[in-house]
């Protein structure tokens, strides 16, 4: 009597699943399913083990080190002080000037900046030769380092030979002390920040202009549409999700503005931003109070009200957003 692998072999039978077939079915079975419902949470955990190692543990340990009086040469000592450094931060004078001076500093220099990067991105977007060129050129300051742009803005904010005060002298304006006066000296800094996060924030805009279908630019310009009505009514409203993007870093940004004050003031002026404080930031009072004054528990409660700073900028922005949701 023949086999049934002879069997099949001649056409008789036909032959069923072998142990390894069905091994292997159930293999692909098994990878379909982690593919489809596990796969998320496995490139996803890595992560969440990383944000937990080296974001989540530094903000609770900073925020058990503010409700202590801590110094900086004896961090294993620490005196329970409560909410203690909240209090007197908030009757301090020198942390609202720094909150006044951040604000101030932030809308100096980000919505000139976003205005200007969405600008030239609109630009850039046009068909121009050598536009790869533009493109890297923009790039340029967003590489170039803090401590370079900042001292070499300094030179030429500089109150007695900068090219400013130079080009001011020429027309018969009479020199500004850039760095003394407050008004002048937190415009100097804006200026530093807008010329290096123009270019960056100008290719984010030239992304997501490109990725608007031509068929909106066609149906308008063939409706009478001119360019400034297909930049209002086509552009802007098709990267409204990348302007949003851009404004929450720049806000981000301008809350943890620290390097390029610090090195505008040139010595020991840059930590307390200014002889009278005029331009000191958030950032650079938490350096002082930790590095300067050796106070550790009142430099993590800065560090703190920087945090529910942007925490309460980011409700406001959502309860704006609801607000002209429900609205519409």
């Amino acid at each position: 009597m023949a086999t049934s692998t002879t069997k099949a072999l001649a056409g008789d039978e036909s032959p069923g699943p072998s142990p390894d077939d069905d091994t292997a079915r159930r293999r692909g079975a098994l990878l379909h399913r982690l593919d489809i419902k596990g796969a998320p949470y496995v490139f996803v955990a890595p992560f969440f083990v990383v944000f937990a190692a080296f974001s989540f543990y530094p903000l609770v340990y900073t925020s058990w080190i503010s409700l202590h009086d801590v110094e900086l040469a004896t961090l294993d000592v620490m005196e329970w002080v409560a909410f203690d450094n909240y209090v007197e931060l908030w009757g301090d004078s020198r942390f609202w000037n720094a909150l006044q001076n951040t604000i101030t500093i932030g809308v100096i220099s980000t919505v000139p900046q976003l205005l200007m990067a969405l600008g030239l991105a609109h630009l850039l977007n046009y068909r121009m030769r050598a536009s790869l060129f533009f493109r890297v050129a923009s790039l340029v300051p967003y590489a170039t380092s803090v401590a370079a742009a900042a001292l070499v803005f300094t030179m030429i904010f500089e109150r007695d030979f900068g090219m400013i005060n130079w080009a001011l002298g020429s027309v018969g304006i009479d020199p500004v002390d850039w760095e003394a006066d407050k008004w002048p000296a937190q415009v100097a800094i804006s200026t530093i920040v807008i010329w290096r996060w123009t270019g960056y924030n100008a290719l984010l805009y030239l992304a997501a202009m490109q990725a608007i279908p031509a068929e909106r630019y066609e149906a308008a310009s063939l409706d009478g549409a001119s360019r400034w009505q297909q930049f209002t009514h086509v552009t802007v409203p098709g990267i409204r999700s990348t302007i949003v993007f851009t404004i929450v870093l720049s806000t981000i940004g301008a809350t943890q503005l620290f390097g390029e004050p610090l090195i505008f003031g040139q010595g020991p002026n840059g930590v307390s931003g200014g002889a009278d404080n005029q331009y000191q930031t958030l950032g650079l009072l938490l350096y002082e109070e930790g590095w300067k004054n050796y106070q550790m528990g009142r430099s993590a409660t800065v560090a703190w009200a920087m945090f529910l700073l942007l925490v309460l900028v980011f409700l406001v922005q959502r309860l704006v957003k609801r607000a002209r949701s429900c609205t519409s």
